[in-house]
């Protein structure tokens, strides 16, 4: 449609619409190449659009843990578990951030409760034996595992 048609055609509903821009998988291609300041950039924008979007900020908290940004990593760990007590995830990862900070009974806590829902799927015996083994250390002698 040419220009001065698209002018003169105000409210016929035959409008260009702007496309929103699918920012979650735009900031997972960012991270698939290494680019993890962008891909925050990306996640923020996504939170815009929907700011309880668990998978957003599970992943921000990941991007953050990854760029050593813990004190920021734990906080979106913290907000994905107010917004859904269940997310095993969540308490994992904020687990071993816990672990590294020296906060081992609020670690232990979250393995727990990671270890009372724990995912499916083909990598999920790992995990669980990671956070079993590392809520035994944590309890059992007090020393932090890695």
């Amino acid at each position: 449609m040419g220009f001065w048609r698209r002018l003169f055609r105000r409210g016929r509903g035959d409008e260009l619409k702007p496309q929103r821009l699918d920012y979650l998988n735009e900031a997972l291609a960012l991270e698939r190449q290494g680019d993890y300041e962008a891909a925050l950039t990306s996640y923020r924008l996504a939170l815009r659009d929907n700011s309880a979007d668990l998978r957003v900020i599970q992943n921000m908290a990941i991007a953050f843990t990854k760029t050593n940004r813990h004190d920021e990593a734990i906080r979106f760990y913290r907000k994905a578990l107010e917004i859904d007590q269940s997310q095993a995830g969540a308490h994992y990862g904020l687990a071993f951030l816990l672990i590294k900070r020296g906060e081992r009974d609020a670690a232990a806590t979250h393995l727990r409760a990671f270890l009372a829902q724990p995912p499916r799927g083909p990598d999920a015996a790992k995990w669980t034996e990671h956070a079993k083994q590392a809520l035994t250390d944590i309890t059992a002698d007090g020393q932090p595992h890695g």
